[in-house]
């Protein structure tokens, strides 16, 4: 079950985790099938065009699809590698939903051969992996899937989990750690061999159910610390007391790192993976919980804020600064801007002016709210009261005597006057 240096990978899902995924991989010389349900994102790729917004994927999309190395379908085919990169959601309950992966399992299962390699990313619950097994088990009982003590297997299945950050992501693919879990010890040898093949950070190995663990307590740890920031600048607000100060100070202390608090926790990992853990021990979990709790919440008070600020500013235009999850991406998911934003437009219309430079139109739930889309320079000009919501550069790099005027609320503290 050797896997050569430029196996034929296939990877399921082409969205900001697939698609640079799939080009990296390609870049390192493999030929590689990316596999998507929307046939216009399949359309975009093979045309050599991006779908999504990333430092350096269009040219690199372009690069290797005009060399062959990449190309998109709706349909599966053979491969030696398949990756797993698709959405796994909660609903309404924050019960995790596995569907798309063991969709993406279903998919595959046909086209599996003997000496396959199947490789998880998409961030999952503890199980999922063993979940994903007992399916392709199911499915292919021509096929011997790994399982411990049963001795070689006709495939290998491994969990691993990305850990990029967005804006960095081809960069952090390659230079970041990677951890590599196996159903088998054997399974994980044969990912780490893949990942060696365009990974220059370590490759660790471990078992499927420890990483699945890894990645889920990496982003729980974040929001936890986001919570107590969070929570922090709320008290502060009510002692009168710049909670940006406070942050700035207390991190010089040697062993304090506090995170920074914002209008709450977007992403598609850190609002969401902390509930896998909840989820599967509700009962022992309370600190994890509150803190999600804590987050979500603090997109409420921040409403209630800016909604007091510009009741108390009657006919002033509001500038609303960014829709983003975070800082320089055009990522709107889970985000608590875009929450706040449509709150706002909600309730005082046309009086809010949305800046939000990684768009050319407002998202379809702000159709009816007239509220309306500007650049910076326009919301500088015709808006008195300012709410800052995403640190983009372009609104840090607005100096303070452009702003002297203004009447500002700042959740990220770019504008902080404090030294």
């Amino acid at each position: 079950m050797a896997v050569s240096n430029h196996p034929k990978t296939c990877v399921m899902g082409l969205g900001y985790i697939g698609l640079p995924t799939a080009a990296i991989v390609a870049r390192s010389g493999s030929q590689v099938i990316g596999i998507d349900v929307r046939a216009d994102v399949v359309e975009t790729v093979n045309s050599g065009g991006v779908h999504i917004e990333e430092v350096d994927l269009d040219a690199l999309v372009q690069g290797v699809v005009a060399r062959g190395l990449l190309r998109a379908s709706t349909e599966v085919e053979p491969a030696d590698v398949f990756l797993i990169a698709v959405p796994t959601p909660f609903d309404d309950n924050h019960a995790p939903d596995i569907s798309h992966v063991l969709s993406a399992a279903r998919t595959i299962a046909p086209v599996l051969k003997s000496g396959d390699l199947i490789v998880l990313e998409s961030t999952s619950p503890v199980g999922t992996t063993d979940t994903l097994r007992d399916l392709i088990a199911e499915l292919r009982p021509d096929l011997h899937v790994p399982r411990t003590g049963n001795g070689t297997a006709d495939i290998a299945i491994a969990y691993c989990p990305e850990r990029v950050l967005p804006g960095r992501i081809l960069v952090e693919l390659i230079d970041n750690d990677r951890c590599i879990g196996g159903i088998t010890p054997r399974c994980a040898r044969k990912a780490l061999a893949f990942y060696r093949g365009f990974v220059r950070g370590a490759c660790i190995t471990t078992s499927a159910r420890v990483a699945e663990m890894v990645k889920l307590s990496e982003n729980a740890f974040r929001d936890v610390n986001i919570a107590f920031a969070n929570e922090l600048s709320m008290v502060s607000d009510k002692l009168g007391i710049d909670v940006w100060e406070v942050l700035r100070l207390a991190n010089r202390h040697p062993r304090v790192n506090i995170l920074s608090p914002g209008p709450g926790v977007g992403g598609h990992c850190i609002a969401v993976d902390p509930w896998f853990i909840i989820h599967s021990a509700p009962e022992i979990t309370p600190l994890i919980r509150t803190a999600r709790e804590v987050n979500d919440r603090k997109t409420g008070y921040v409403v209630a804020e800016a909604a007091r600020l510009i009741d108390a500013n009657p006919g002033a235009q509001v500038a609303v600064l960014g829709l983003a999850f975070k800082a320089n991406v055009d990522d709107f998911r889970e985000s608590p801007a875009l929450k706040v934003a449509h709150d706002l437009a909600v309730r005082f219309g046309n009086r809010i002016v949305i800046v939000e430079p990684h768009v050319d139109r407002l998202p379809p739930e702000f159709d009816d709210t007239g509220a309306t889309l500007a650049d910076i320079d326009a919301a500088l000009l015709e808006c008195a009261v300012m709410i800052v919501l995403v640190d983009h550069d372009i609104f840090r790099s607005v100096p303070p005597e452009e702003r002297a005027d203004k009447i500002v609320y700042d959740t990220k503290g770019i504008w902080s006057a404090a030294p």
